[in-house]
């Protein structure tokens, strides 16, 4: 069977979690210089967005986003 992931070598289904998608948000913000209070925001923020929209959704939207 092929990788469920595509275009991703060696990353298994067990590997990727929403957790691992807010450690990529928290490494990226803290790199930006944002502060504690504003990540805590987005952190918090992220698990109402996984609640509410599919990964088809997120895709979706960063692929028609700005950035």
């Amino acid at each position: 069977m092929g990788n469920a992931f595509g275009m991703i070598p060696g990353l298994e289904m067990d590997e990727w979690s929403n957790d691992a998608c807010r450690g990529y948000v928290i490494m990226a913000m803290e790199d930006c210089g944002f502060s504690k209070k504003d990540i805590r925001r987005v952190v918090g923020q992220l698990y109402e967005v996984f609640d509410l929209n599919s990964v088809e959704d997120a895709k979706e939207k960063y692929h028609s986003s700005p950035y």
